[in-house]
């Protein structure tokens, strides 16, 4: 054991961790820290993410507005985010000289689409500060010792640490060093998921999208909606409605095993009657033709052919439909319920909800008020946001909060 303690041992080499050593190095010039890294590959997360492009952040700099992109965490957030926010975020990174742009949706990547990009600045800027990561480090338990910190690795090593960082996403292992450390731990669960759907409507469909449709599920605990574009796949469905409806829903939807009914409205801004009637127009004035060539502008004209497939009407002109199989079409339209069963990640990203609860940190801080010297960054905690850079930003912020006041803190 070495006999002289590291200001700063940072556990987890992931998004959050490494920024908060960063930002605890750059506060404190001659500060020692060091990164403990379980795997072999830190900032794994950073590289996948955006399809390998970096979703950074969200370009929203109102904080009010801001917390209402995280399911978990969203009370809690509004200080924090008042102190390090996506535009302090964006400036941190001009300053260390990767500049970023801004998509129609708000979501903000690296100029050049390269998640590179970031991994090589922050790789650069630990180099600077000294700064070394120990990939392949697995840490068994955490334990305070006559004002210090005992890190115990899995090869029998132990460091000796003024400070902690436990920064561990949603790592077993870091909740159980938590708990170790007398924190109570929110039994974590998938969020930010697709669900799957064998259904005859969807089958042979996959790759059409939608603009914009409303999803609704109705959980054991609460009801969930969600609007936004959404993409048929091979499974089921997904996109952002659908992601953001797992994001809110995600403890309901564990407690129902993923299983239950989808509502799909397929025109969100239009009521049953307008529907119906803007529909019996259209297939009015098409008079001839086959219903399925009718011009409907809501869907896509492959799923506007399954419909009338499933409704038996794909055989008849226009003009032979009766009122019945019109308000059929329309009510198809309005509200189609779909049965899933069962969930899929998305891509390669993964995100839990659940973790150290947030009463138990110093929100100022992230240092725990229960073992003092011990701080949070990241998933570890119980928060996580919604598709779009949110997750990073939490990582950044809890990060930067984290990196500071262990900054200020050292003598």
């Amino acid at each position: 054991m070495s006999t002289e303690p590291w200001d700063v041992v940072t556990i987890g080499g992931g998004a959050a961790g490494t920024f908060a050593s960063i930002i605890a190095g750059e506060a404190r010039p001659g500060l020692r820290v060091t990164i403990l890294e379980a795997t072999g590959q830190p900032l794994t997360k950073v590289r996948i993410s955006g399809g390998g492009r970096c979703n950074v952040t969200h370009r929203e700099f109102d904080p009010a507005v801001l917390v209402q992109a995280y399911p978990r965490g969203h009370r809690e957030l509004r200080g924090p985010f008042s102190r390090f926010q996506p535009s302090d975020m964006i400036e941190w990174l001009k300053q260390h000289r990767v500049y970023t742009h801004t998509e129609d949706d708000g979501r903000v990547f690296p100029v050049g689409d390269e998640s590179m990009t970031i991994v090589n600045c922050f790789r650069d800027t630990l180099s600077k500060l000294q700064i070394r990561t120990n990939i392949r480090t697995g840490i068994s338990r955490i334990e305070p010792s006559g004002g210090i910190w005992l890190v115990h690795d899995n090869n029998g090593q132990i460091l000796q640490a003024r400070r902690i960082i436990l920064a561990t996403g949603g790592s077993p292992q870091g909740h159980k060093l938590a708990a170790g450390a007398g924190h109570s731990i929110i039994s974590p669960v998938p969020s930010l998921f697709t669900v799957n759907i064998k259904d005859p409507l969807l089958e042979g469909l996959a790759g059409l999208s939608f603009p914009n449709i409303r999803l609704s599920w109705k959980g054991p605990e609460s009801s969930y909606s969600q609007t936004g574009p959404a993409l048929i796949t091979h499974w089921g469905l997904s996109g952002p409605a659908m992601l953001k409806l797992s994001a809110w829903a995600a403890r309901d939807l564990a407690n129902s095993s993923y299983q239950g009914t989808l509502n799909l409205a397929f025109v969100p801004d239009l009521q049953k009657e307008e529907i119906l009637h803007t529909l019996g127009d259209i297939i009015r004035s098409a008079t001839t033709r086959k219903i399925p060539n009718a011009d409907v502008p809501w869907v896509p004209k492959r799923l506007w052919e399954r419909l009338c497939t499933i409704k038996g009407c794909a055989d008849l002109r226009c003009c032979d439909l009766n009122k019945g199989q019109i308000q059929s079409l329309a009510e198809a339209l309005f509200a189609t319920e779909l049965p899933f069963d069962g969930k899929s990640n998305n891509k390669e990203e993964f995100v839990t909800a659940g973790g150290v609860p947030l009463r138990e940190v110093n929100m100022k801080t992230m240092e725990s008020r229960i073992a003092p010297g011990l701080h949070f960054a990241g998933e570890v905690l119980d928060i996580d946001g919604i598709t779009g850079g949110y997750n990073f930003q939490n990582a950044w912020t809890t990060g930067y909060l984290a990196g500071t006041a262990i900054a200020d803190s050292a003598t």
